[in-house]
């Protein structure tokens, strides 16, 4: 009965959404386009917008619109405006209001009870979630702080003491909102990631039991819609569906040279992958990233790392990605803040025009981070940005974010390369 119950809801939201991509849409969408994988997974999107910040509001409606999601799939809920809150904010404001009122909506299959877990949230039983993807808007806190007096040491979590921690990014914990009840310090293996390892790091005690129990239809996909600035992430919304349209249009750059061995080879595969897809590929061997003075035309791809903040030729004025740009640069902290656009790396790079980067809010060590290569590899496969970046990442439950919109496809068409 629930397996049925369960389908009806997904196939009643897809009618949903067809309908109104009929009813609003000037006429009846066509069929290729109505009966599309991309429509069905609009229909299952849900929006989060913080209810007391009319900008986080306007971009949660603009992207709704931009992609057919049924306005009906936004949730509102009044939130602290800061980027950084406690766990019991998060817990009190974010986690059990959203839970419930998707639990309410039918979009997760869950029973709460009365029982309440060391992190004080309701305990829930829960057998799995409708959503194609989490949006999380602007406006909405961005990471949790640690809190040592919620870490209880277990076996069951990694002990080295660099996982001491329950610091965590907000969307990186919501990722498990249909899981269940889980320890909240250090970190769960991701059962999406398909690295083909873990760097030099054995993921240690939750390492070993999670991929057991954290299957995943557990997991929900969670994108941020975020930046400096209103103006920048409604500009990230159209942009993505410009390129989308047109395809890629520009040139790869990729800063090689880094701390770690390992992620010099990720960089290098990356700029042999981007050349393969037909871009004239520039790759920077040398020590430090690319200076403020190197020609950069028609920038459309970036990978590198490991400087702190940004630099180099995107501090030049007047500096602009190409539509619908990946930019990523490796780097501890460089998602600290996203309403910056000259401190760490993911606000700069949605300020200058990019419209899908991933970072991290604290320290999440190299080999938990994002994998860049397997990231770029899914998008060249022609991915959704969403899909390739959980792929993308070893652990869930910790400190990394992922902006963009969930549903762009950069290489829905063959890239459209730049004159040479």
């Amino acid at each position: 009965m629930a397996l049925y119950g369960t389908v009806w809801r997904v196939l009643s939201r897809i009618l949903v959404a067809l309908f109104l991509l009929g009813a609003f849409g000037g006429g009846a969408a066509p069929a290729s386009l109505a009966f599309s994988e991309d429509a069905q997974a609009a229909a299952r999107l849900v929006i989060l917008a913080n209810a007391d910040d009319a900008d986080s509001l306007r971009i949660a409606r603009h992207y709704a619109a931009a992609r057919g999601v049924p306005e009906a799939n936004i949730v509102a809920l009044p939130l602290p405006r800061e980027e950084t809150i406690s766990w019991e904010r998060f817990v009190e404001k974010l986690w059990e209001p959203l839970q419930d009122e998707l639990i309410k909506r039918g979009w997760i299959d869950a029973l709460k009870g009365s029982r309440r877990d060391p992190a004080g949230r309701r305990r829930a039983a829960s057998s799995g979630h409708t959503i194609s993807y989490l949006v999380v808007c602007r406006g909405v806190p961005l990471r949790i702080e640690h809190a040592e007096a919620f870490f209880v040491p277990s076996p069951d979590i990694d002990r080295r003491p660099e996982f001491r921690s329950n610091a965590a990014a907000v969307d990186s914990e919501l990722s498990l909102l249909a899981y269940g009840d889980y320890n909240i310090n250090a970190y769960f293996p991701n059962p999406l990631f398909r690295g083909e390892r873990v760097g030099g790091l054995e993921l240690g005690g939750r390492g070993r039991s999670a991929r057991a129990v954290l299957s995943e239809p557990c997991v929900i996909k969670v994108a941020r819609l975020d930046g400096p600035s209103t103006r920048a992430v409604l500009a990230l919304i159209d942009r993505t569906l410009e390129a989308e349209e047109r395809g890629l249009r520009g040139r790869a750059y990729v800063d090689v040279r880094g701390p770690h061995a390992e992620g010099e080879v990720w960089m290098e595969q990356i700029a042999e992958r981007a050349q393969v897809l037909g871009f004239e590929t520039q790759v920077n061997r040398e020590e430090g990233n690319f200076s403020a003075d190197v020609r950069f035309a028609e920038p459309v791809l970036y990978f590198g790392w490991y400087a702190a903040d940004v630099e180099g030729p995107f501090t030049r004025r007047g500096f602009r990605f190409e539509p619908g740009a990946i930019a990523v640069h490796v780097h501890s902290y460089s998602a600290a803040t996203l309403r910056s656009d000259s401190k760490g790396w993911a606000g700069p790079l949605i300020a200058r025009g990019a419209v899908a980067t991933v970072g991290a809010v604290y320290e999440p060590y190299l080999q938990l981070m994002h994998y860049p290569h397997v990231l770029f590899d899914g998008l060249a496969r022609g991915e959704r940005l969403a899909d390739a970046a959980y792929a993308a990442l070893p652990a869930l439950s910790w400190q990394n974010v992922l902006i963009g919109d969930p549903l762009y496809r950069p290489f829905k068409h063959r890239p459209a390369v730049a004159a040479r």
